[in-house]
Order: C-alpha cells, then sequence, then structure tokens
C-alpha cells in the first residue's frame, strides 16, 4: 500500500474504534513492510492482538496491540482523548514486560512516548497527512521494531545531576550572603518541588514558571509572590487567578521566602526549563545533600551509591519475601471455586502488604527507602494486575510512603530523604497512568525522624521505631578514628552504653548490627540487611556478626563489593543479609550471587553443612613462646632514619633514654630482601627503673644489638652499609661482632 492510498483510504472513515483498530494496523504494517501479527506469530505469545493484560482503570482488558520487547498500542475512535488512552496504556504496561514504546492511535493521530528505562521521556506525534514523508515513515518502521535508536532522552542520571549542580550554586550563594545554612536548604527544598510539581501537572498553568518571569523584572517582588504562592500550596487557595491544590506535607508549612537579586532568578527559570518530573530521587537526595551541606560540598561532582548496589539489599531483604508470600497466596487463590473466598484471600495478602514497615535507621537523604518504595508499590501493582487477571474486581493501588521509617542526624538529609520520597511516590502515580490523590497531595511524613540512632540528648540508649524489616547504609568509621570524628565524650558514651554488644575495637558500623540483631530478639523486627565496610569479616568486627547469627543466619550476602562512601570515596564493602534461622527454612544461601549451603560469619561460604568454620579456630598452646603475630601498625607511627636520630640524641622529660620508645620497625619483607630504614614509635613500651638505669646513653639500645670495634673506616663503612641492606657478608662480624 503507498502512502497516498493509505491516506486516501483512512482520512474518510468514521468507524468506531473496534470495527477500525485491527484493519489500521494491518494497512499500517503494509504500509512500512513489516509482518502483521498473525502471520508473525500465530501463537500471539509474542505479537498480537487484544493481548491480554487486564487494565487497572476500566475498559474489557485488552491491549489493542502488543510486540515484546517494542510496543504496547492503544486504539480509540476518531476524535477521541488521546492522553486517555495514553494513561490506560500506562496503566497495564508492567503486565505486558514494560514495552519500551507506548502508543495511543485515533487514526487521524498517532502519539509515540519512549518508556526506557532510566531516560527522560520522549514524545512524538505524527498526523495521518504527514505519512507522505518518509522521515515520518522511517520512524514509524523504527517503532515497529523497537529501534534501540529511539532512546534519544537524555538519562534521567545525567538529568538529575545536572539540575542538582543548578541548585548548588544558588545554595552557596545564599549562605555566602549570611543566611542560615538550615533555611537555605528549607527554601531551596520548596524551589525544587515546585519545578516538579509544575512539570508533573500538579500545579497547573505553569504559575511557578510566571511567577519568576514576573519578578525577573521586579526582584523585590519576589519574597511576597514566593511567600503567597508557599502559602497557597500549604493549606490550598489562590495565587493571583490560578486555582492552587493543597499541598500540606511539613513542606510549607510556612511562606518564608529568601530574596534573590536579578541574577539569582535567572538561575532558576533556566533550571525551571529542565524536565523536572523525569529526576531520579534514588540519587537526587545525594546530590543535593552535597549542595546543601557546607562540610560536603567539595563532594557535588563526586560518585554516588548507584540503585543497582542498593537492590541488593532491598530485593532479598524486602521484596522476595513479600513475593514469595504472594506466590503462595496466588495458588491459593486459583484453587477457590467462590468469587468470595478468592477475593478474602486477595484482601488478605494487600491488607499484609500495606501494612509492611520497613525502617532505615541512617537513611541519609532517602535512597534506601525510596527504592524500597517503589519496589512495594511495583509489587503491589503486580498483584492487582494478576488479581484481575484471575477475575477478581479491579482494585486500586493504595500502598504509600506511610510504610517507611528512617532514622539520620544531618537535618539536611533528613528533610531531603521527606522531599525524595515525596516526589517519587508522585512519580510513581504519574508513570503508571494513576491519579494523584489531592486531599492533600502530600502526606506529613513525620516517620522520618531527625536524631541519633544510637544515643539520646540525655546519653540513653536510642530506641528505633518497631519494622518488619532493617536496611540501610550506617556510616563507615573505624575504631581508631572515633573519637577523632566522633569527639570523647560521644565514642566513650557509646562504648559504655552498647558494652557486651560491641566491642571496644569494633568500627562504628558495628553498632547497627548490633542494634539490629536486638531488634529480631526483641520480636520488633524479621530481618536486617546492612552495608559495612569489608572488614566486618574480621576481629573485633566479626565478633558482633557472630553474636548477631547466635540465634540468626546470612541468608544473602556479597563479601567484597566496590561502593562510594557518604564523602564520594571509593572503598570496598561487604553487604550482609541475615533473619532468624526457623525463618530461612527451605530457602537458598546466596554469596556473591552463587548459591552456597551456608554463609559464615566471616562472608565465606560452605558447600557442605559438615564443613570447619575456621573462624572458630583458636591459637595453639604449642607455638607459646615459639611465634607470635608480629607488630600491626594503627596509625601514622612510622618516621625516617634521620629523624629517629635526632630523637635519640634529644632529652626526655621521664630521664629515660628514647630508646626504651623508639625501635627500627622490620617485617617478613625485610627478613627477605633489605631492610627499608624504618623507625617505629613503641607507645606500648614500659620500663622499671632499675631496668632504666642500666642504660647510660641514647644509643644505648643500638649499642646493644651492634657492637662496633676498632677496624679501619673504610671496612667499618662498608660493614655499615651491609648491615643497614640487611645483607650478611664475610667480615660484618668482625666489624660488628654484636650484630
Amino acid at each position: 500500500m503507498s502512502p497516498k492510498e493509505f491516506i486516501d483510504k483512512w482520512s474518510s472513515v468514521t468507524q468506531t474504534e473496534r470495527a477500525t483498530a485491527q484493519s489500521h494496523f494491518n494497512d499500517l504494517c503494509d504500509l512500512l513492510g513489516e509482518p502483521k501479527p498473525h502471520d508473525a506469530d500465530p501463537t500471539g505469545e509474542t505479537y498480537a492482538f487484544e493481548k491480554g493484560a487486564a487494565k487497572t482503570g476500566g475498559g474489557d482488558g485488552w491491549a489493542d496491540v502488543w510486540r515484546r520487547g517494542c510496543f504496547a498500542w492503544e486504539y480509540k475512535g476518531k476524535h477521541k482523548d488521546l492522553e486517555k488512552a495514553l494513561v490506560q496504556v500506562k496503566q497495564y504496561a508492567a503486565a505486558l514486560h514494560n514495552p519500551p514504546l507506548l502508543v495511543a492511535s485515533d487514526i487521524n493521530r498517532i502519539i509515540v512516548i519512549t518508556n526506557w528505562t532510566n531516560t527522560v521521556s520522549v514524545r512524538h506525534e505524527i498526523h495521518l497527512s504527514e505519512l507522505t514523508d518518509p522521515f515520518k515513515l522511517q520512524f514509524l518502521k523504527k517503532v515497529f521494531q523497537g529501534d534501540q535508536s529511539l532512546c534519544t532522552g537524555e538519562s534521567r542520571t545525567a538529568l538529575t545531576a545536572k539540575v542538582a549542580s543548578e541548585f548548588a550554586k544558588l545554595a552557596q550563594e545564599l549562605q555566602n550572603e549570611g543566611y542560615e545554612p538550615l533555611r537555605v536548604a528549607h527554601f531551596v527544598n520548596r524551589l525544587v518541588f515546585c519545578m516538579f510539581a509544575e512539570d508533573a501537572g500538579l500545579l497547573s498553568d505553569h504559575v511557578f514558571s510566571k511567577m519568576l518571569d514576573v519578578t525577573r523584572a521586579k526582584p523585590e517582588d519576589f519574597v511576597p509572590l514566593a511567600g503567597d504562592l508557599f502559602r497557597a500550596m500549604s493549606k490550598g487557595g489562590r495565587h493571583g487567578f490560578q486555582t492552587i491544590d493543597w499541598f500540606n506535607g511539613g513542606l510549607f508549612e510556612d511562606d518564608d521566602a529568601l530574596p534573590l537579586t536579578r541574577t539569582q532568578i535567572d538561575l532558576v527559570r533556566n533550571a525551571a526549563t529542565l524536565d523536572w518530573s523525569a529526576i531520579d530521587p534514588s540519587i537526587l537526595g545525594t546530590l543535593f545533600e552535597r549542595g546543601l551541606d557546607p562540610e560536603k560540598r567539595s563532594q557535588l561532582g563526586a560518585h554516588y551509591t548507584d540503585p543497582q548496589n542498593i537492590m541488593r539489599i532491598v530485593n532479598p531483604v524486602v521484596l522476595e519475601p513479600l513475593s514469595r508470600e504472594w506466590d503462595i497466596a496466588k495458588v491459593q487463590i486459583e484453587t477457590y471455586k467462590s468469587p468470595a473466598k478468592k477475593k478474602e484471600a486477595l484482601d488478605k495478602y494487600l491488607d499484609r502488604l500495606r501494612n509492611v514497615t520497613v525502617l532505615d535507621p541512617a537513611c541519609g537523604s532517602g535512597n534506601f527507602l525510596y527504592l524500597a518504595l517503589r519496589g512495594l508499590k511495583d509489587l503491589e501493582h503486580r498483584v492487582l494486575l494478576e488479581a484481575e487477571s484471575m477475575g477478581l474486581q479491579r482494585q486500586f493501588p493504595q500502598l504509600d510512603p506511610s510504610v517507611l521509617r528512617g532514622i539520620e542526624l544531618n537535618v539536611y538529609a533528613a528533610e531531603l530523604a521527606r522531599v525524595s520520597i515525596w516526589i517519587g511516590e508522585l512519580q510513581w502515580q504519574i508513570e503508571h497512568g494513576f491519579n494523584v490523590e489531592r486531599k492533600p497531595i502530600l502526606k506529613p511524613l513525620d516517620s522520618i525522624e531527625n536524631r541519633d540512632s544510637l544515643l539520646n540528648v540525655d546519653g540513653t540508649e536510642a530506641i528505633w521505631p518497631a519494622a518488619e524489616f532493617i536496611i540501610g547504609n550506617p556510616p563507615f568509621i573505624g575504631d581508631k578514628v572515633m573519637r577523632e570524628h566522633l569527639g570523647d565524650s560521644y565514642t566513650e558514651e557509646i562504648r559504655k552504653k552498647y558494652k557486651g554488644h560491641v566491642p571496644g575495637g569494633a568500627d562504628f558500623v558495628c553498632y547497627w548490627f548490633a542494634k539490629g540483631a536486638i531488634a529480631i530478639e526483641s520480636g520488633k523486627s524479621k530481618s536486617v540487611g546492612l552495608v559495612s565496610t569489608n572488614k566486618i569479616r574480621k576481629g573485633a568486627n566479626s565478633s558482633v556478626l557472630r553474636q548477631a547469627l547466635i540465634s540468626n543466619e546470612i541468608f544473602a550476602a556479597w563479601s567484597d563489593v566496590p561502593w562510594h562512601d557518604e564523602k564520594g570515596a571509593a572503598v570496598r564493602v561487604a553487604i550482609t543479609c541475615f533473619a532468624p534461622s526457623e525463618d530461612l527454612t527451605g530457602l537458598p544461601r546466596m554469596l556473591d550471587g552463587v548459591q552456597v549451603a551456608k554463609i559464615l560469619p566471616d562472608l565465606t561460604g560452605q558447600t557442605t553443612l559438615n564443613q570447619v568454620d575456621l573462624g572458630l579456630a583458636g591459637k595453639l598452646s604449642e607455638n607459646l613462646g615459639k611465634s607470635f603475630n608480629g607488630i600491626c601498625l594503627s596509625g601514622d607511627f612510622d618516621v625516617t632514619d634521620d629523624v629517629a636520630l635526632l630523637w635519640l640524641l634529644e632529652p626526655n622529660p621521664s630521664n629515660k633514654p628514647n630508646s626504651d620508645l623508639l625501635r627500627p620497625l622490620w617485617n617478613g619483607k625485610d627478613l627477605a630482601t633489605r631492610w627499608a630504614g624504618r623507625w617505629l614509635i613503641d607507645t606500648g613500651t614500659e620500663m622499671s627503673e632499675e631496668e632504666s638505669s642500666q642504660y647510660v646513653s641514647p644509643f644505648a639500645w643500638l649499642e646493644e644489638k651492634v657492637k662496633p670495634v676498632r677496624t679501619s673506616n673504610k671496612r667499618k663503612a662498608r660493614a655499615e652499609k651491609w648491615w643497614r641492606q640487611g645483607e650478611t657478608r664475610p667480615g660484618m662480624r668482625q666489624a660488628f661482632p654484636g650484630s
């Protein structure tokens, strides 16, 4: 069929959608030289008309045309609402393996929106009269094939990094002008949310952008006009002639706005031209936190923890157990003959799912909580779609951020966590074609608490809220630097408060492991998944994990994973997920993505349950007095030859020789090769008065070990060189008998 023939035939058609859809699509196949569904796949497994995926918003529950990995296509009669058609195709896209292209057509128009994961959606529209254009025809042919070249949208990650960078400049300027940092953060968060709300259609008629355009000419009007908008968003009302919905949620509890210069208003206006509806909440909070917090601003360009690594905890701890429960419930529903029984079983599972609680006790800017919420909402959506396919009545999603709990000490991060979760919740609703609840749009998120996870202000132990699942990425602070980072009094207080659960030599992250195990033991939680440095497997850290596993067992772990800490530095971490042993019966144990019989506390795997746990090995009494593990350095205590010799000559306030503390440092490499000339400050050495009285010279220790005798200067110099190089040669003993 030629383009002219196609246009002539379909420009005069007035029949209903059902009568024309398949005929129109088959003619498109002829026009584009593409196979028709029945010819390409008679079984309808990968390419079909009226594919059976129940819609959650209305209609007869069938996709008009679908091709796996390519598109889902919704037809409407001429001059019908294609935006509604796009909403419908979004609602059932999940049941069709999320095709990369979503299409709506009313014969006269074809609208295509891209749906590739982690990219900003791009919209294309083709009118019937344009089908003589070979470029339009080539575009449609690519749609039929799901051509990857149509994925032209900017990645959501790149977009989010761009908007965060722009607003970091504004935050820094306002703080440089003397405004209190928290006030700046709160104000900038409001601007961010306004731009998102505008692009998401929650603030209609571009009211925020219009306000910026007006105040650009008269910057002194910005504060009163922005305050009017914030006040209207708080309770619902009007801004000029524009009706504003009730937003609420704590973000707009007052009308405080900071004055902006014309240049700053231009910065905000330029940022508003970006598509804020497509930003990625899983990294938004981290990037904005770095822009808002003066202590972290230098990290703005640093790497962030990617969602794939976060899901290594969220999936096994939260989503997979709930999915297994649905699989069991689904089998039960299918066995019932009575519709009432089916509905009862479905409602029981939905009630259980919608009352799940997830806690991140070091939630930062909310990345773990946002991804957990999105995963839970995806699971609920899947349940509703599969229930429809079993003949149950259509229901709408109800799971919302009220299932989340968070604790965060940093005030910037705590507020950003709330903003990220709000945006993520609204994005999900819009992306899946559901109407946003507007009474109010934002629910309060008081469950994200700004406080310490370990100690209360009065020094008592902090109590975590009850939550079925505990996930998170607690701070990485080694035990040797806790005093430096946390202060002496705090370090001493937590060590005292958690004595018996966490030994003094354990890293800071271990306190979260201990409290997670206590939460399970007390019945407040069912499973825990935490990130730590990979030192969790060793020493005092390992003892904390081993204690947590007395009645629990590791069911999923990654022993050594590249990560980026809150400062953006590359580190190696371990991911550990544990739960009561009785809850894991019959479930696989997964270590580094491979199934094992058991995961040990040192994060090694057993292939059989009767293998020896080498972590339980003790010291051999036979080796006492014969071998030792050598010097283990902790801190920067190496000094050079020149400095060491100078110090040996210096007086000591205790009237003892400095050689009591200053020793040459040897290791295995020195024994095998040559001494590197290192010296060690031995701060652990204490000598009695009688012992110290035997030393008459600062070089006493050296003279005891190396006793020079009279010999030629040349021979002595050569022997001294050999000695320093760790070599043994003829003549050395004559030069240095004590060597």
